[in-house]
């Protein structure tokens, strides 16, 4: 199998992890990285010994793919630069800084049919969201609770764009219906940017999506939880595991470790069944990048393509917009 030669651009901390994975990749055939930072640059090439090139341009000439691991401001300059130069690319989440951006990037695209872009959106390959795949997912109710202990990087963007996009990714990726309305509301606590947020999302099939972000809590918790006819469904992204009940005619046909509990209806009995469908053993980052990979190499459909990082960019800035005029209407009371 043919290895696809591709170049990292930027060497922070979540780069640093692609760096690692790339270079352990047999899909990939890494050749270098780029950062622009000239001490980044000479620890990297001194202490790695790497292939470090001094100019982002010199990068393109030397690869077919870019995995672009910068802070989200850089992504659409990077990005365009690659599509233009005819390179596949792999973006962190969230996909650019305004939605202007990540129009302009479909546009270069959609001229460009053959080029793959992924967004990291690296919740969709958490094993704990991987495990109810087989399950027939069609929530009408979603609550999500995406809470982490301060830490002050990352605090020059909202939480929303931060944490809580995550959580629309999977939210959008879920409800098979558009998005009708949001409303939601946060403050700034220890930032100059919102720290904690909730908004309420509907979707034209009277769907709704609760979802909480705080980066300001006393402990780490990532948990979604998912109500339909007859199901519930709830993914911990943390511990990576997912737990299924459903109402069930039976009490037979369970997997290993489920239990089921009758429930009386007049002359009808039927079953609450509880399954933990087992998470399959797999590193995220290293999942989402072999699938990258795969769609370069048999010209396959991208799980999580520029227009799903556009449709939950979008839903982020409404809730986000949404959250400026909560605020601003509080000041009027003031």
């Amino acid at each position: 199998m043919k290895k696809i030669s591709i170049g990292l651009i930027g060497a922070g901390h979540l780069g640093s992890i692609h760096l690692k994975l790339l270079r352990a990749s047999d899909s990939f055939s890494f050749e270098g990285v780029f950062d622009t930072s000239a001490k980044v640059r000479e620890k990297l090439r001194q202490e790695e010994g790497l292939r470090v090139f001094e100019t982002y341009e010199e990068l393109l000439s030397s690869v077919e793919a870019v995995d672009i691991v910068t802070p989200t401001i850089h992504h659409f300059a990077c990005a365009k630069q690659a599509i233009e130069a005819g390179k596949h690319v792999f973006i962190e989440k969230p996909l650019t800084h305004t939605l202007e951006e990540a129009e302009q990037l479909l546009d270069l695209l959609a001229a460009r049919p053959r080029l793959k872009a992924q967004v990291g959106h690296v919740e969709r390959f958490n094993p704990g969201f991987l495990a109810i795949a087989g399950h027939q997912i069609k929530p009408m109710f979603i609550e999500g609770h995406r809470l982490a202990i301060y830490n002050p990087r990352g605090t020059d963007v909202s939480v929303v764009f931060d944490l809580m996009i995550h959580d629309i990714d999977i939210v959008l990726s879920v409800v098979d219906s558009p998005l009708k309305s949001v409303q939601a509301s946060g403050v700034g606590v220890i930032s100059d940017s919102t720290d904690i947020a909730n908004a309420r999302l509907e979707f034209e099939n009277g769907a709704v999506a609760n979802l909480t972000a705080s980066r300001i809590s006393v402990k780490n918790m990532r948990r979604l939880r998912m109500f339909q006819r007859n199901t519930y469904l709830a993914v911990d992204f943390l511990e990576k595991k997912a737990e299924v009940f459903r109402l069930s005619d039976t009490a037979g046909g369970l997997s290993e470790g489920s239990m089921s509990f009758p429930l009386d209806n007049g002359d009808e009995t039927r079953y609450l069944v509880f399954e933990q469908p087992q998470s399959p053993p797999v590193n995220s980052i290293q999942l989402e990048l072999e699938e990258f990979a795969g769609a370069i190499r048999d010209q396959s459909p991208i799980k999580v393509g520029i227009e799903a990082g556009y449709l939950a960019l979008k839903a982020a800035h409404a809730i986000a917009l949404k959250i400026e005029e909560s605020l601003a209407n509080a000041r009027t009371w003031e």
